[in-house]
């Protein structure tokens, strides 16, 4: 039994939870103390290179989210089975982790192809994923400003894709997709913080990201939001060197793959 249950179905928290995550987890970033002795930019860096007012960034991310909703509302409503509880259907725990580590490579191989195609399309780039890189200093709420197209492609699309091919229910989506959140959110915070259990159990996390949104990295380091296999496969991985700034912080220093 899950807290929630006789209360919303799961269809319903799969809908509405990761949105919920979305704001508590990037809010609490956006309430700390400047922080900035664990900064990868400086607060005046983001001030000056950052290209949209925070505002904006709420709007765009809520209107991503409101997409998202409708989709995966209407996904939950075409594969329901008839247990509306889902509880008896429900699988073992061991065949739930292999589900989502199914939808975790699945989410990366999407997010990479679709992400890398609309670097090298130009088109597409300058009018639809160059929204997203107006953020060049990367923060949580930011995580998910992107434009609407981009939106339902990268995300939406991506999400509902894992999803299907890995046969979870939507209790399980539950998790997986919160988790989803929290992990996209975390690699957009900006911050190095000691003792984050992303940065020690995951190639691909803030820094690794965060080289993607400077200048130098803008045609590398495409996975998301997971593993950096397709990035490393298909050459476009670039290392970086985490270095103190005198001044207080760190700088993630890209360097080529030798």
């Amino acid at each position: 039994m899950v807290f929630w249950e006789g209360y919303l179905s799961d269809e319903a928290m799969g809908t509405f939870a990761p949105i919920i995550v979305y704001w508590l987890y990037a809010g609490m970033y956006q309430i700390l103390p400047p922080l900035d002795q664990f900064r990868l930019h400086t607060r005046k860096e983001e001030e000056v290179k950052n290209l949209v007012p925070l505002n904006s960034v709420i709007k765009g991310v809520l209107l991503q989210q409101l997409a998202q909703a409708t989709v995966a509302q209407l996904l939950f409503v075409m594969t329901c089975k008839a247990n509306l509880s889902g509880f008896a259907s429900q699988p073992s725990i061991l065949v739930q982790i292999v589900q989502i580590i199914v939808a975790m490579l699945v989410m990366d191989t999407w997010q990479y192809f679709v992400h890398r195609y609309m670097h090298q399309n130009k088109f597409l780039y300058r009018h639809v994923h160059s929204q997203h890189h107006r953020l060049v200093v990367p923060y949580a709420i930011g995580a998910l400003y992107n434009h609407p197209l981009e939106g339902l492609l990268l995300d939406t699309f991506g999400g509902a894709i894992s999803f299907l091919i890995s046969g979870m229910t939507a209790r399980t989506a539950v998790v997986f997709f919160c988790f989803a959140v929290v992990k996209t959110v975390d690699d957009h915070c900006g911050l190095w913080l000691p003792g984050n259990i992303f940065h020690l159990l995951f190639q691909n996390n803030t820094a690794y990201h965060d080289i993607h949104h400077q200048l130098q990295g803008t045609k590398f380091n495409y996975s998301q939001p997971f593993f950096p296999i397709w990035d490393k496969l298909l050459g476009t991985h670039m290392p970086f060197n985490l270095v103190k700034r005198p001044e207080g912080g760190f700088e993630a220093r890209p360097m080529k793959d030798q």
